[in-house]
């Protein structure tokens, strides 16, 4: 692992650490809470895996956890995942190789507890692919203007959708339910202390807006689907402009998704709706009459590590048979440097070394890019990040590595 530069020290953080860590979190995000305040609150931070550089002074200089996510969603099957997160680090402190060195103990952790897969959301898209993360998943963000047109569903009529203040011991297990029901590659679920943080709502962290709403449809007392919003109020010359900011949507069918639609495009006194962290498949783009009128963004979502090569990727599924040698370039973790004979369909498959020549090589960053089934490997070969050695094994290998679901994550902490 990269050593640290003179007087500067890795060390466990515990909860006792809360303060500190959310004074650096302040520093390095630029965030307007008082930190004081930020620790009282529940905190997703899981402290049994939290680690942070302190300097000769004994201040907290740089900080990193993980989520322990145990069945994290990948084309076709459930893997243990790192889920990086609580990344900072102090302004006065760049630049000093702190980052590089809590990847890599982040990475060596992760391999010791057996998680051959690291994903994260990331601040700032640039810095993680030179540490051999990919872009795995793409979202959409929409600003829709009040009731856009909307094509009709059959028996959306027939639901109802509740409008009420989010509480977390009444939505709570609906929630928790309906967000778990969800199969979607990078889909990671919520334990109970990000449950909790997802449900905080203090004052002075709303932007001006109200309290967290929460939009329930139903068929006759069966929850269907939910949506976390809130309403920014506005007044201008011409009348009410003001604003819904859609936190997260989850549906279980497409009736479900047209009635809770309907409404939140059509709240009083609200001139648009902005949507955040939507899937490229999601249900709303097609319901839409004019796409082009929601203004649609397609920005990052999800970035993966391959830890293990092997078995990251005997543990997914493949939408058709693949065989093939991959030539892995890792500069980071030697294990994972070489041929790896691929072998594997929707039911399974087999990772071998291999002494053959590779049909295909490629650097980690782009294994972990199409990991996911979301970034089209013959996408990456034809920006030349990928090159074929054997005839048609990049449209071969595009398919199988392809899935049906496009990947995204609702969390992004």
């Amino acid at each position: 692992m990269t050593p640290l530069p003179p007087g500067y020290r890795l060390v466990d953080l515990t909860e006792q650490d809360a303060l500190e860590m959310m004074t650096l979190d302040a520093w390095a995000f630029a965030i307007p809470t008082d930190p004081a305040t930020s620790a009282a609150g529940p905190l997703p931070v899981p402290w049994e895996r939290a680690r942070g550089v302190r300097d000769s002074d004994g201040a907290l200089v740089a900080s990193h956890s993980s989520y322990p996510y145990r069945e994290f969603p990948v084309p076709g099957a459930r893997v243990p995942v790192a889920g990086l997160t609580w990344v900072g680090v102090h302004p006065a402190s760049r630049r000093r190789g702190l980052l590089r060195s809590m990847i890599e103990d982040h990475m060596s952790r992760s391999l010791g507890r057996g998680e051959p897969v690291s994903a994260l959301y990331a601040a700032e898209p640039a810095i993680y692919g030179r540490f051999g993360y990919g872009l795995a998943a793409h979202e959409v963000r929409l600003r829709l203007p009040r009731r856009a047109a909307l094509r009709d569903v059959e028996g959306s009529a027939e639901l109802t959708v509740r409008l009420e203040v989010a509480d977390p011991e009444l939505h709570g297990p609906t929630v928790a339910a309906l967000h778990a029901a969800v199969d979607r590659p990078g889909w990671a679920d919520r334990d109970a202390r990000q449950q909790a943080a997802f449900f905080h709502d203090p004052a002075d962290e709303r932007n001006g807006g109200e309290a967290l709403r929460i939009a329930v449809v139903e068929r006759q007392g069966t929850p269907l689907g939910y949506a976390f919003f809130r309403r920014h109020s506005s007044w201008e010359h011409a009348g009410p402009r003001g604003t819904v900011k859609v936190r997260e949507v989850c549906v279980q069918e497409p009736a479900a998704a047209r009635a809770l639609w309907g409404v939140l495009l059509d709240l009083d006194l609200m001139a648009t709706t902005e949507v955040m962290s939507l899937p490229v498949d999601d249900p709303l783009l097609g319901l839409l009459v004019d796409q082009r009128a929601a203004e649609p963004r397609w920005v990052d979502n999800l970035w993966v590590r391959v830890l293990d090569v092997r078995a990251a990727l005997a543990a997914r599924r493949y939408s058709a048979p693949v065989d093939v040698v991959l030539e892995v370039r890792d500069e980071l973790l030697a294990a994972n440097e070489g041929r790896w004979h691929l072998v594997g369909g929707p039911e399974g498959a087999e990772v071998t070394r291999t002494d053959r020549p590779a049909d295909l090589d490629l650097d980690v960053r782009e294994l972990g890019a199409v990991y996911l089934g979301g970034t089209s490997l013959s996408g990456l070969a034809a920006a030349g990040l990928v090159r074929e050695h054997t005839a048609g094994a990049v449209h071969r290998s595009a398919v199988a590595f392809g899935w049906p679901v496009a990947p995204v994550s609702s969390w992004v902490w």
